[in-house]
């Protein structure tokens, strides 16, 4: 069944109509994961949590944007609020488990409150995100990989997503941050890979699948506290300590039963053990007046204080694939890794701060051995404006890699040594992906994406003991902002 996409058909008709796409200028963008942008290629609009863009289509939809004008009057008491529809088509051509495709889609509600407008507290803010999810999951069903095609792919549900509050101290220079938030939001962000449609390009596989219930990321938040220190020179600091399980699963990875055990977001759950999370950026060349192009640094890492189960032994010293095993596995305190990601504008056009060709590349190590995932690396090409005439179009190609870790393949060699059966062994997985996001209007685009799954699962077996086949995947975006 088409799950409800019917507002987008709307907007994008409306959009379509020549007498209303009236001109609203260049956007002035927020860096995504809120902090100052430095990539050049940064896209129109994203599906990614940690966002960065800011046009509405309001104005194109002429008097229907505002009928009564009510949000200029709200913005000056001090609320603000928007809407996001992400819609998109996915089909599994070949490969995988099978073929066939979905229809799956999202609409985000974002309000703001400056309560310095609102009653008078300085430099504090009201943040909340409510997220109401439909359709169907492209990799659950179709593709059987780890690295999730599509970001907004989760359980539907109608779930509160973030609410928090936030101080700003020292005329901005410290931030603090207190409530249910999301590490995706903030931590681990390259701004030039919001661009692309796979869920690795957002929070990686190596949090997601070593990390209770997924970690703190969409489509699950946490309770935490965060702060935040900007010194000045392009340095700043970050860290957040969170409750280290969003639903309570008790286990790690990104399980669909996490989802179902906080259907509405709002567990609030505050006795797990804790998951901290830190980094430290530099920004460079960031200043009108500097002659290099911008770019950045991020160096970070995670440690998660809960006790996790082995991958290939039970508490018995036995392998899991051993008929006598208990199936418990061996208890292992915590999981931990660091994690590194470098942005780079590489050219910009003559005269443009918004056109150019970006670059990125985040790589992540995993020592401990609860982790199903131990190495993951992504990297990719951005060009904002390449095409004559469509200065705000982003064409991209990148690329993600997750190796498993050596005790979970080392189980699938017990599997089959135990077994006597031949079945392959799990490795890897990569995706190539390519995509075009074109603005129709502001605040309105269409993005088609292809993606080159490679060992879907890391390569598992299928129905007859075969490894599966690598899968291609093809799909089309829409993406409204109001």
């Amino acid at each position: 069944m088409f799950p409800r996409p019917a507002p987008a058909l709307l907007l994008a008709a409306l959009a379509a109509t020549p007498a209303m796409a009236q001109p609203t200028g260049k956007p002035v963008f927020e860096g995504a994961g809120g902090d100052p942008r430095i990539s050049v290629s940064q896209p129109e609009s994203t599906s990614q949590a940690s966002g960065g863009y800011v046009r509405s289509i309001e104005p194109s939809l002429g008097p229907f944007g505002d009928p009564l004008g009510l949000r200029p009057v709200l913005k000056e008491k001090g609320i603000e609020y928007s809407l996001t529809y992400v819609g998109e088509t996915l089909g599994n051509a070949f490969g995988g488990i099978r073929q066939g495709a979905i229809v799956q889609d999202r609409l985000n509600l974002r309000l703001n409150l400056d309560l310095q407008k609102l009653v008078g507290w300085d430099g504090a803010t009201v943040h909340a995100n409510a997220y109401f999810i439909h359709g169907t999951g492209l990799s659950r069903y179709y593709v059987g990989n780890l690295l999730t095609t599509s970001v907004i792919e989760a359980l539907p549900s109608s779930r509160l997503y973030v609410l928090w509050l936030d101080q700003q101290l020292f005329d901005g220079k410290l931030g603090l941050r207190i409530g249910q938030q999301a590490a995706d939001t903030e931590f681990f962000v390259s701004q030039t890979a919001t661009l692309f449609v796979n869920s690795g390009f957002g929070w990686p596989v190596i949090t997601g699948l070593d990390l209770p219930s997924g970690g703190p990321a969409y489509p699950l938040a946490a309770p935490a506290i965060r702060a935040k220190v900007v010194p000045g020179n392009g340095f700043s600091l970050q860290a957040g300590i969170y409750d280290g399980d969003p639903a309570g699963a008790n286990r790690p990875g990104q399980d669909p039963e996490a989802q179902r055990l906080d259907r509405t977001g709002t567990n609030f759950r505050l006795r797990d053990p804790a998951l901290i999370v830190a980094e430290a950026t530099y920004a460079y060349n960031t200043e009108s007046s500097a002659k290099g192009l911008p770019g950045d640094i991020t160096l970070g890492g995670w440690q998660h204080f809960g006790r996790f189960d082995s991958l290939r032994f039970d508490n018995n010293g036995l392998p899991l694939a051993d008929p006598r095993s208990s199936g418990i596995g061996r208890p292992l305190r915590g999981n931990a890794g660091i994690y590194a990601i470098w942005d780079q504008t590489l050219y910009r056009e003559t005269g443009k701060d918004d056109e150019g060709l970006g670059f990125f590349v985040r790589a992540a190590y995993s020592p401990t051995r609860s982790s199903l995932i131990s190495a993951y690396v992504d990297t990719g090409l951005a060009y904002k404006g390449l095409f004559e005439g469509r200065d705000d179009d982003t064409i991209g190609i990148s690329l993600a890699h997750a190796r498993l870790s050596d005790d979970a393949r080392r189980a699938d060699t017990d599997a089959i040594a135990i077994s006597g059966m031949p079945m392959p062994r799990r490795r890897a997985e990569t995706v190539i992906e390519a995509t075009y996001q074109a603005v129709v209007v502001p605040g309105f685009t269409l993005q088609p994406d292809v993606q080159l799954i490679l060992h879907p699962g890391g390569g598992i077996a299928d129905a007859r003991g075969r490894r599966v086949r690598n899968a291609g995947v093809f799909g089309l975006r829409a993406t409204v902002q109001y």
